[in-house]
Parts: structure tokens; C-alpha cells; sequence
């Protein structure tokens, strides 16, 4: 049995955008695990659709776009494409960058080995970018929000890590917590519908750490 539906950011007769919860992949997985495509059902019966217009790792939470037709999915992928399409997200990290803001433009190639697949910084990897910028801060983490110039697997991740700060939480790439991966696909803005802008708010598990670093909820 499904739990609810996830809470809805926006809808229409085109597009719907989840507030998709930490911990639930986008994508059925060989095992008999739940995913979002088994709420499909419940947001059109058409059969041209839904389908997902772009992915998140299924420990951020966060704004995910599904497109109920044909039309507005390749409308989607064309606005990411052509970068017109905007996704920013807000991270918690361990420690920080010391300026206030600045781009990573590092190449990233997807790797396997015998304990299985990770993304990693190598010169033979595709280029990836990520413009960040410092929120707030507290004596030991620093929220960013990051915005993803181009959308590598796990792009986010390995860049802080690869600078020093991993996200807090990542068991992949720093250090497992038990509140979970404090990564937050914060908003999209899509030229569809005459403008489509979402908003997520944070989960609980990761508002403790945005306090620490000044982040009010009545704001």
C-alpha cells in the first residue's frame, strides 16, 4: 500500500512539482522498494504521460518536476537543455569556504569498483560547474545554495566534497549521519505556463543545522 502522495509544489494540466521526501528514489529499483513513479497512477491516467522531466538522488528532498504530456516533457528538457530552466539548492556543509561566494569547474567521471559506483573528479570526466554562494554560518558548517550550471549525477556532492566541505550527512562521499543527507533542492523556475516557480521548504531533520547558521523559518 502507498503512503500518501507527496505534498504538491505546483499543478497543473501539464506539469505537477513534488516536494519529494529524502530517502525515496525517482526511478523503480530492481528490489520491490517504492519510488516516485509509483504515484504516477495517481496524477494522470492518460497514457502519454507522466514522466519524470529530470532526476534527484534519492537522499535530496526537494522540488522534482513530472510532466503529464508529451508536449510539456520535451518543453522541460529543452529549458534544461538550453539553460532556462533554473534549479538552485541549499546544502549544509562541514566547515566552508572562506569567501562568500565562487564556481567549482571541476570535469566529473563516473567510477566502479568491487564496493560498486561513485562519481570522482578526474580530467577524463565530462565538465561539470556549480556556482555557490554562503547563506549563513556557525562556529563548524556553512549553508550554501548552490546552483547546478550543468546536472552531473551526484554533481553537488563530489564538487563541496572535492573542495573540502562535504555535505553533512553524505554516507558516499564524506560522513553518514542519522539525520541524513542535508541537501535540499530549494527551487525551479520553468518557462512554462506563463512561469512556473516552486519552492521546498527544508525537511525536519535538516532545520536544526540551517538554525545554526541563521536560517529563520519565518522568513
Amino acid at each position: 500500500m502507498l503512503p500518501p502522495l507527496p505534498s504538491l509544489l505546483y499543478q497543473s494540466n501539464h506539469v505537477v512539482i513534488l516536494d519529494k521526501p529524502a530517502g525515496l528514489p525517482v526511478h523503480t529499483g530492481p528490489g520491490d522498494g517504492q519510488s516516485v513513479e509509483d504515484w504516477f497512477p495517481l496524477l494522470s491516467r492518460r497514457k502519454d504521460g507522466p514522466w519524470l522531466a529530470h532526476r534527484l538522488d534519492a537522499d535530496t528532498s526537494g522540488c522534482l518536476a513530472i510532466a503529464l504530456r508529451k508536449q510539456p516533457l520535451l518543453a522541460m528538457q529543452q529549458a534544461f537543455a538550453n539553460k532556462t530552466a533554473r534549479k538552485t539548492y541549499w546544502a549544509v556543509v562541514q566547515g566552508g569556504p572562506q569567501a562568500m561566494s565562487g564556481r567549482i569547474d571541476l570535469p566529473l567521471l563516473k567510477t566502479s569498483t568491487k564496493a560498486g559506483w561513485s562519481m570522482q573528479v578526474a580530467e577524463a570526466g565530462a565538465p561539470s560547474a556549480t556556482k555557490w554562494r554562503v547563506l549563513g554560518r556557525s562556529k563548524t558548517t556553512s549553508w550554501l545554495e548552490l546552483e547546478l550550471e550543468t546536472g552531473r549525477t551526484h554533481q553537488a556532492r563530489v564538487h563541496c566534497a572535492a573542495m573540502g566541505w562535504p555535505i553533512i550527512g553524505d554516507a558516499l562521499y564524506g560522513t553518514p549521519t542519522s539525520t541524513g543527507l542535508h541537501l535540499l533542492a530549494r527551487s525551479l523556475t520553468l518557462p512554462l505556463d506563463n512561469g512556473i516557480t516552486a519552492t521546498a521548504p527544508p525537511r525536519t531533520d535538516m532545520q536544526p543545522a540551517l538554525r545554526a547558521c541563521g536560517w529563520d523559518e519565518a522568513l
